[in-house]
Parts: C-alpha cells; structure tokens; sequence
C-alpha cells in the first residue's frame, strides 16, 4: 500500500478539513468528552456535514417511529416536486379513507370528504401539523395507492443503505412491522436537508391554518431563542412514547442533527434534544477538507492513454473534531493498488484517506480518479508491460 503523509498534513492545516462522506456511513466517534445523561430508550447525535456520530445510545435499536415516520412520507413528496412528478398547485379529492374522521384521537389536518385541497396544503399538513389524514392524501395522489406510496418509501430506504428501517404505512401509527432507529432517522433527515432544501424550509414553519383551524408546529424547540432549531420532526404513540428528530446550527454554520426515541414525557423530549445540541456545539467543531474536484495528488498509471492520473474527492466533505485539535489532525492516502491500471473512470474509488489524532483513525475518506483514462494503444502498452515486470521484480 502507498502511503502519503506530508502533502496531505499541510493541506489539512492550511485550508480546513474536507472529507467526502455519506450520511449511511456515519461513523462513531470516541474521544473521550463525557456526555450528558439523556432520558431516552435510544439517541443520537450527528453531525449533517461529516456524518459523525458525536454520542449515541443504543443507536441500532429497532423502535417504533411514530410520526417521525412522516420524515420520509415528506422526502417521497418533496422528491416528487422537485422531480416535476406533481407540483405545489395540484387539487387533490380527499377520498374516503383519507378523510379526517377516520383518525379519531390522533393528529389530523380536519380533511373533509370530497374536500378540494392542494398539494401544498397538504404536505404542510404532513409536516407541520402531522396530519395523518393528510399522508394519506398524498399517498394517493402520488401513487395510486397508500401500498403502492409506502414501497416507494423502502425503496428510498435501501437507496440510503438504512439497514434497521422497514416502513408499513405513511403516517407511522403503530404496526408491528414498521420500525427504525436513531441512527436512521437521522440520516433520513440529513437527506431531506441536503436532497430537498425547499422542502426544509417547510419544518421552520411555526403554525398552519386549514379549514380555519390554526394549529401549531409539534417542535417546541422552534420557540427556544437559546438555540438555533430550525426543523425537524415529533412523534408520540402510547407504545413508542415521545420521540423528537431535531436540527440546528452554531453561528460558525455548524449543523447537528439529534434524534431522542422513547422519551417519557413530552416535553422532555424538547429537554433532552436540547441538551444533546447544546453538549455537541460546546464540544465540537467541523472542519471543511479538500474542495470537490480539488486534485490531491498526481498518480502514476499504466496502460492508459496518459502517463498520469489526478486523485482527489468529486464532493465537498468535512471531518469534525474536538474543539481546538485542528492543528493535531493528521492525514494520510493509501492506494488500493501500488500501480494503477487504466481503463479508470471519473469518480472511481482508487484508495482512501485516513485522518487521525491522537494516534487514532478518526475518520476515512474514498480516494477517486478526478478524470478518465482510457486503454492506451498496444506499443504503449507493451512498454508499461515490461515496467511493470522489471519493477515486480524489486517489490
């Protein structure tokens, strides 16, 4: 394996830490920095830009979602606007199964049978006043049927790589087979920040009037002036008990994700997200590496068109790290191979970076080809040949 340190330790410290990451493969990370104790069967804490899991408990564990189940419903809306499938203006007939009455002692959006209502009433429904009704809606409008809506939601599921997620129905009222976790919700929510930025902004929304009932946003933290909560989610079944999936952001642009499952009372669910956000900002910084497309390195190929290959990372990625440990940071690139071979593709995975501290992997990175490189011609490729042998001969 080919290792490099030097290079990547200045480019680390002059300009930040940018690792690209995605959200399926958060990792978790130990420093030693004493968490707070948290009120809930199961917790979370990430970081959206980096994917790092700040503190966790039991994040694996299988529970019941509750209306947090409506993140997703949300993401197959929001999707589906943005792919131009529906749009905001559509009229949509409530049907009998999505009408109001049918949720007796649950949260509701007051649909009415044969009701006209739009698209755009009807996901802030979903979103700000949990409307089950609403989710019901939407399911068939968008796909015919509420079995047909909720395979779309597991698609999107195995698409985020969500190995502990199976969903039954879009308003998540208990069912046996539908389930999640922490750690999911909370890439689910770092997808809806990231894919659907318009339909974020919708979970900021404090109240919404509809058939001249006004009723407000579930997330209590919305009002909290001491921290900056700008989405996400409530839940709350007698089985699941309260649940809350919560993001803000620091005055440095740094943005975290929590996600409390089981708590036992409602406002404690507000309490104990609250003290994961502010324990993770006090704590912690996120640093930006490497630009996307930003070359790290030239790389020597063989039976290629070009003698060279760039390397590098094709998305913007970040790291976070103990507060005031930047300059401790250390990176390194490995090769997957000593001697690269062409045909290589643009994006393809040629090795990884590997950032430590204190002696520790802290994170991993994949390593790509910034460019193709195409098979060369046959001289050039009987030459590289004989290098190649004559070097196999000293390895």
């Amino acid at each position: 394996m080919l290792k490099q340190s030097a290079k990547l330790k200045k480019i680390v410290l002059c300009s930040g830490l940018m690792a690209a990451s995605t959200f399926a493969a958060s990792e978790d990370i130990q420093y030693g920095i004493a968490v707070p104790e948290v009120n809930a069967q199961t917790y979370v804490l990430m970081d959206y830009n980096s994917g790092a899991v700040l503190a966790s408990l039991n994040p694996d564990q299988r529970q019941y979602p509750a209306s947090l189940t409506k993140m997703m419903t949300s993401y197959v809306v929001g999707a589906a606007l943005k792919q131009g499938k529906i749009h905001n203006e559509d009229m949509v007939t409530i049907s009998e199964s999505a009408w109001g009455r049918n949720f007796p002692d649950s949260s509701k959006m007051f649909l009415n049978l044969n009701q006209q209502v739009s698209v755009g009433d009807l996901n802030k429904g979903i979103i700000i006043v949990s409307g089950n009704d609403a989710c019901v809606a939407v399911a068939e409008h968008i796909s015919g049927t509420v079995a047909n809506f909720v395979d779309t939601m597991n698609k999107y599921v195995q698409q985020f790589g969500l190995k502990n997620t199976n969903f039954t129905t879009p308003h998540g009222l208990d069912d046996p087979n539908q389930y999640s976790t922490a750690r999911d919700m909370a890439i689910i929510g770092a997808h809806i920040i990231r894919d659907l930025p318009e339909e974020y902004k919708i979970y900021a929304e404090k109240d919404f009037t509809f058939n001249k009932i006004k009723q407000p946003n579930r997330n209590g933290l919305l009002w909290d002036k001491t921290i900056n909560v700008d989405g996400m989610k409530t839940g709350h079944t007698s089985q699941a008990g309260y649940n809350l999936v919560a993001s803000a952001t620091s005055p440095n642009n740094m943005r975290l994700i929590s996600v409390v499952m089981g708590v036992p009372t409602y406002k404690g669910r507000e309490i104990e997200s609250k003290k994961l956000l502010q324990w993770g900002f006090a704590n912690f910084e996120t640093l930006k590496t490497y630009k996307a497309n930003e070359e790290i390195s030239k790389q020597s190929v063989y039976y290629g068109d070009k003698g060279e290959v760039k390397v590098g990372v094709l998305q913007d990625g970040f790291i976070t790290v103990p507060k005031g440990k930047q300059t401790d940071l250390k990176a390194r690139y490995e090769l997957d191979n000593k001697y690269l071979q062409a045909p290589l593709a643009k994006g393809q995975v040629v090795g990884k970076i590997v950032y430590q501290l204190d002696g520790k992997d802290v994170a991993t990175v994949n390593l790509q080809a910034l460019e193709d490189v195409q098979e060369g011609g046959f001289l050039g490729k009987g030459w590289d040949w004989l290098v190649l042998t004559v070097k196999g001969l000293f390895d």
